[in-house]
């Protein structure tokens, strides 16, 4: 039986300003639980309705009712199997040879996919606005299947970080330059916008480039969805 303070404590880490606080996070899903166990984060605790379905080696999971799982879940619908990690300690160090920068991305869906869309091209380093929406986020988690352990996440002044980087940095607007007929460097930084106003203002100043997906389609449409148009400037990064 899980005691009335530890479900209070993992339930108000649905909320980024405890999850600060007590320096963790819960991940949801047998799947995503299991890769993360066998990542490089520490394990707080492990729960599940059914302990023997996970795969997590010696580690001790701690049974539950499926009550009290609902008590502690953020989901609608607890799949069984909940775990609290310790946050990480970002790695100040840039190691990746493009960086992806998010300036003030709020939607966690698009968040989680563009985490996984980095694991998936190869870029280990994202650089996020602090206004950015928070990487351990629930919803966030979820979207991201996996791949917040791959890859290193630091939330910090992007006016600060683009002032000192030696590296050419690549905005993405609506009347920017084709990125079909752009030559992509070996090593950059890429910028993708908040997914109502784009790029700020502050941060567009300092872009040494601009960039744009052409469009094809006879519709106009006002714009692509950030993690859309991330999975198109990846690929080209990558080609």
């Amino acid at each position: 039986m899980v005691v009335k303070s530890e479900l209070k404590l993992i339930k108000s880490l649905q909320q980024k300003k405890c999850r600060n606080e007590h320096g963790l996070f819960v991940v949801e899903g047998k799947k995503t639980i299991e890769e993360v166990v066998n990542s490089d984060m520490k394990v707080y605790k492990l729960f599940a309705v059914d302990p023997i379905g996970l795969d997590v080696g010696d580690l001790q999971v701690e049974k539950v009712t499926a009550r009290e799982l609902g008590q502690m879940s953020s989901l609608k619908n607890p799949n069984g199997y909940l775990a609290v990690f310790y946050i990480p300690k970002p790695t100040e160090k840039i190691t990746s040879d493009w960086v992806l920068a998010l300036d003030g991305v709020q939607d966690p869906g698009n968040l989680g996919t563009i985490i996984r869309l980095c694991d998936w091209f190869g870029i280990s380093d994202i650089v996020c606005s602090t206004d950015t929406v928070d990487c351990f986020n629930s919803k966030v988690l979820q979207a991201t299947m996996g791949s917040i352990t791959r890859i290193n996440i630091q939330y910090l002044s992007l006016d600060t970080f683009l002032t000192s980087t030696q590296l050419p940095v690549f905005g993405t607007f609506m009347d920017g330059k084709s990125v079909n007929s752009t030559q992509l460097p070996a090593k950059g930084i890429m910028i993708m916008g908040n997914e109502g106003k784009g790029v700020s203002e502050a941060v567009a100043k300092l872009c040494t480039d601009r960039l744009a997906i052409p469009q094809f389609g006879g519709v106009t449409t006002e714009s692509l969805n950030v993690a859309s148009a991330t999975a198109i400037l990846l690929h080209e990064i990558r080609k």
